[in-house]
């Protein structure tokens, strides 16, 4: 099972841009689709977006397209997630994901998650 390691989170201010990182220490993940998600406080997991493993075709929820730029390094094993214009309703537990199967929608993601889940790292905007 690939194991999987968050970086990258901190706090910052509205407007503010932030890149999380995301690693699978000595495992390859070639053929998973990665995916990241957050979870705020008293709320729900949201699926943010996934991306194939050669990076050729990437997906996004509505509600974080265009702000949010899912990204990946196969050669380093990392995948990246580019976060701008920051939003104090951003602040979240952000956890990064992989799933072997052939990539989906972000409506199956949502509801059904991926196989693989890191820890998560907290990301706090204030306003």
């Amino acid at each position: 099972q690939v194991q999987m390691t968050e970086s990258g989170g901190g706090v910052v201010q509205a407007g503010d841009s932030l890149r999380l990182s995301c690693a699978a220490p000595g495992r390859t993940f070639s053929g998973y689709v990665w995916g990241w998600f957050r979870q705020a406080p008293d709320k729900e997991r949201e699926f943010l977006g996934a991306t194939s493993w050669n990076g050729g075709r990437s997906i996004y929820a509505d509600s974080v397209k265009g702000r949010f730029t899912i990204s990946r390094d196969n050669a380093k094993n990392v995948m990246y997630l580019q976060l701008n214009n920051l939003k104090p309703e951003d602040t979240a537990v952000y956890t990064c994901a992989a799933d072997v199967r052939v990539m989906s929608t972000a409506t199956y993601y949502q509801q059904h998650g991926m196989d693989v889940n890191g820890k998560g790292t907290l990301v706090a905007v204030s306003s």
